[in-house]
């Protein structure tokens, strides 16, 4: 694992018992996502896209093979190292935001940074600094029912990225928005990315967002197939 990588897959193979079958997910899959990389991983549904997400951010175990984010090897950490770990190094963005109902906007993204061990005063600071960055500076304490989608995706977006982890895993961020809000959102991403410099890995089923990565990757029949990007 060289300086410049922030996560690592090796032989990565994920198998399910169903009755007497043995059902391979996913077999042999190699990856080594650079800092500051944007990587989209696309293919068709039930793919194992999103199981080969849950294997990167530690939160399922391979049948066989390692994954290492950030030089440490998943395998190697017990369920509260795990968790701290991942709660440093990883971020996550899902296709549906995942807020608590209950928290404001502001409270929803200090979160992370208080189960950290930030101050409640370091983590509002944090948090809303970037709640304004993502455009949500007038919002800060309005609960996920008071917001639109795109702002609830925005808040979840911010959320993922407020401990600043070394790589963010994105599972169809924009797949439940409209057109025009998904775009923003995929612009924003782009944005973040340029000037935070944090990894991204964007799972999708849709080419033209698959695009405006710096690299796509497919998923077919458990093995990753190197793309050629094109021009956009």
């Amino acid at each position: 694992m060289t300086i410049e990588s922030v996560l690592v897959a090796k032989d990565l193979s994920r198998d399910y018992q169903q009755g007497n079958l043995n059902l391979s997910v996913l077999k042999a899959v190699n990856l080594d996502i650079k800092r500051g990389e944007k990587l989209a991983i696309v293919g068709v549904s039930g793919s194992g896209k999103t199981t080969l997400l849950n294997l990167l951010g530690g939160l399922d175990d391979p049948s066989s093979g390692t994954v290492l984010v950030c030089d440490q090897h998943w395998g190697s950490l017990g369920a509260s190292d795990r968790a701290r770990w991942r709660n440093q190094h990883v971020g996550f963005v899902y296709q549906f935001h995942h807020l608590l109902g209950e928290f404001s906007a502001l409270e929803n993204v200090a979160m992370p940074l208080l189960i950290g061990g930030c101050s409640v005063a370091e983590a509002r600071e944090r948090a809303t600094a970037l709640l304004e960055r993502v455009g949500l500076g007038s919002r800060l304490s309005h609960q996920p029912a008071e917001l639109s989608g795109g702002e609830r995706q925005r808040v979840a977006v911010a959320r993922a990225l407020v401990t600043e982890p070394s790589v963010v895993l994105m599972d169809e961020p924009t797949g439940n928005l409209d057109p025009h809000t998904a775009a923003s959102i995929l612009a924003l991403l782009v944005e973040l990315n340029h000037s935070l410099a944090i990894s991204f890995v964007l799972v999708t089923h849709d080419r033209a967002i698959a695009a405006q990565m710096d690299r796509t990757v497919s998923l077919e029949e458990g093995e990753l197939v190197a793309m050629e990007q094109p021009v956009v």
